[in-house]
């Protein structure tokens, strides 16, 4: 449960640092933000901000306990 949790954040929170940094038009550097076109909409991604934001949301989920 800890994990989809986790998982959650990181996605809320890449989608969210990349819509403020993508929309300006740069990728971000080392943050590597990308545009994904769905359909006609727009979405900016970004797999190292998701990943490490899993993974630290994981962790102070751990800590919890």
């Amino acid at each position: 449960m800890d994990v989809i949790k986790a998982l959650t954040f990181g996605a809320i929170l890449s989608a969210t640092i990349a819509l403020v940094i993508g929309s300006q038009g740069t990728a971000g550097g080392a943050l590597a933000i990308h545009l994904v076109p769905i359909a006609e909409a727009k979405l900016y991604w970004s797999w190292p901000v998701f990943l490490s934001g899993s993974g630290i949301a994981f962790g102070i989920m751990l800590l919890q306990r």
